[in-house]
């Protein structure tokens, strides 16, 4: 028999300080971060209570400086910020994960200005980061208020610390490291020039390292869009990006409910290789880099953009070096999907000259988008553009009403034809285009998932390559052409050609068409060719790609030169032409290389003597 008992889960010290130390955060460098941001927030918490008349002094010029003593082997980290009270070190630094930040911003929650917003502090964990580089921490500081005494806190990394007295003269504070030898890579100025650059660049107070300004403490995402002109859009970007070419557009966020969130995305150009570049995103947390991974908050399409986002709503862990699952991420991810795609119209409604003229750099925004999310695609149909082979752009609803007349097949299905090589499918075209029909243009890798989407949501409507069948077979509108052959002469050509040209995956038939197209036509399966394009992209194109193709070959019983074929005598001579007319049609597909291609020139030169 178990007595029952209640009582309190105890948590010895000396146990979980190492994990602090040594395994809360992935990288050591981390601890520049949190220290600068500690400064920061001791120099906004001074900021906030002059605000609201809790500070009366001289303020002066807010500094956050970062030194380091490579024979002495320290890093200093110093601020003119608030400082601290030999009372208030036991309270912050002496008791793990307690937050001055947030209890700062508790009690001052009444009394709430954009100085409360800016305080970055959370957890109360980021001091002990210093450990991580660090035998020995020193802390002088001194408190903001008047008669205060400068306090020095001293501690070697285990739970034994010490405080006594110390002169300073000036309010703030001064953390002071003895780098451990395992760790002396950081006494080095390019080595922390390098961490600040990248974690604190955009910081609210200004940073120096060995007294050279490291910081832009107003980045132009904190300032409001109606006070910005194109230039500063693209000198920011110069600014994270210095090597990119210029953007094509903009989209500045700044929205304050029901969350946080400020910060400027960029659509710069992609080429068609459709490479995504998943860093150029960066993500802040109140002005501290803290991720360039940010799959969670922005859709998976628009991982092409590039810029930054700034949220201090956005749910960090604990080492404020991942996102966590939160509903306010679920938030921000549609509303910068929305935010885009109304953009995206804006610019379509207000200029559409200069929106088709950066249709071939958005289109694999617009098409990823559509794709992935059936929100987008809803707000997307109006500047979604198709583009045919002459180059002309058209809405869904305005190819519509350009395909209707001559492109309903006999079951009233709108029938869009395509090309995704239009050199290599040219003589398709040709074919197409003097029935009248118009070819679209889609040779981007994403075009056949793109294409199998928009075939599930455009009413009766259906999309088949130019090379897909025969011009006239197409669009199937229940119209024959009737035959110069006898069935019996038809059945002797499909003999003697099988006996030439067949053989494993050739389909042949001969059938009754126009004297204008070829003599022979090679046509690939529209299921299986579409199978081998969808799963190219991905770990299933391998199955496919290793299936024959098989050819659909159709001569055309119609064309002189097949009846110069039948009425050929001489064997060698009729095989010649047979092989002639086959080798054409393979050259039409650009499939005539290498020996096929010179017994074809050979051939050529032959029966032109």
């Amino acid at each position: 028999m178990v007595a029952e008992e209640k009582g309190t889960i105890s948590i010895h010290t000396e146990n979980i300080f190492p994990i602090i130390k040594k395994f809360l955060y992935s990288d050591h460098d981390i601890f520049l971060r949190e220290l600068v941001s500690n400064a920061v927030d001791a120099s906004q918490k001074l900021k906030r209570l002059a605000a609201i008349g809790e500070f009366t002094g001289e303020m002066g010029e807010l500094l956050v400086k970062v030194s380091f003593d490579k024979e002495q082997k320290t890093i200093t980290i110093s601020d003119n910020g608030i400082g601290m009270t030999a009372d208030e070190i036991k309270k912050y630094i002496n008791q793990i994960a307690f937050s001055g930040a947030s209890e700062f911003l508790e009690k001052y929650k009444d009394k709430a200005s954009d100085g409360q917003q800016q305080i970055i502090g959370h957890f109360g964990l980021g001091f002990y980061s210093a450990f991580m580089v660090a035998s020995t921490v020193e802390i002088i500081t001194k408190s903001y208020r008047e008669g205060s005494q400068a306090a020095r806190w001293t501690c070697d990394g285990s739970t034994q610390y010490e405080i006594t007295e110390a002169e300073r003269q000036e309010r703030g504070t001064d953390i002071i490291l003895h780098i451990a030898e395992d760790s002396e890579e950081f006494l080095d100025k390019w080595r922390l020039s390098g961490i600040l650059t990248k974690y604190c660049k955009f910081l609210p107070v200004q940073v120096e390292l060995e007294g050279e300004k490291i910081n832009n403490t107003q980045p132009l995402w904190t300032k409001s869009p109606s006070e910005l002109k194109d230039e500063d859009y693209i000198a920011f970007y110069k600014e994270l990006y210095p090597t990119a070419a210029d953007p094509l557009f903009w989209i500045h966020l700044n929205v304050d409910y029901p969350f946080n969130l400020t910060g400027v995305l960029y659509f710069p150009k992609v080429d068609n290789n459709f490479e995504v570049n998943r860093d150029k995103i960066q993500l802040y947390s109140r002005q501290v880099f803290i991720t360039d991974e940010v799959k969670d908050v922005v859709p998976e399409f628009l991982m092409l953009l590039h810029g930054v986002i700034d949220s201090p709503d956005i749910p960090l862990n604990v080492s404020r070096s991942f996102l966590q699952a939160d509903s306010n991420v679920k938030k921000i991810n549609a509303h910068i999907t929305k935010k885009v795609a109304d953009k995206l119209a804006e610019i379509f409604n207000n200029d559409r000259k200069g929106f088709e003229e950066k249709w071939d750099s958005i289109n694999v925004f617009v098409k990823y988008g559509i794709i992935s999310d059936d929100k987008f695609f809803e707000r997307a149909k109006p500047f979604a553009l198709l583009k045919n082979t002459e180059s002309k752009l058209f809405t869904l609803d305005e190819y519509k009403e350009h395909t209707k007349a001559n492109q309903t097949d006999k079951t009233e299905q709108l029938v869009w034809l395509y090309s995704n090589d239009a050199q290599k499918q040219s003589s398709y075209i040709q074919a197409a285009t003097k029935r009248s029909f118009d070819v679209l243009l889609f040779d981007h890798i994403i075009d056949s998932h793109y294409i199998a989407f928009l075939e599930r949501h455009l009413e009766k409507t259906a999309f088949k390559r130019v090379d897909a069948d025969l011009a006239d077979k197409l669009i199937d509108k229940d119209v024959s052409i009737a035959s110069v052959l006898s069935d019996t002469e038809k059945e002797t050509v499909k003999e003697i050609f099988n006996k030439n040209i067949g053989g494993e995956g050739v389909a042949l038939s001969v059938e009754s068409l126009s004297p204008d197209d070829l003599p022979v036509t090679i046509t690939l399966p529209e299921f299986m060719r579409r199978m081998k394009e969808m799963y190219a992209t991905n770990s299933m194109g391998n199955m496919f790609g290793a299936m024959p193709d098989s050819k659909n070959v159709t001569v055309n019983a119609n064309h002189p030169l097949i009846g110069k074929i039948l009425a050929e005598s001489n064997e060698a001579t009729k095989t010649k032409l047979i092989r002639h007319a086959y080798d054409l049609a393979l050259l039409s597909q650009n499939e005539l290389k290498g020996q096929a291609l010179a017994e074809f020139i050979e051939r050529s030169v032959s029966l032109l003597n």
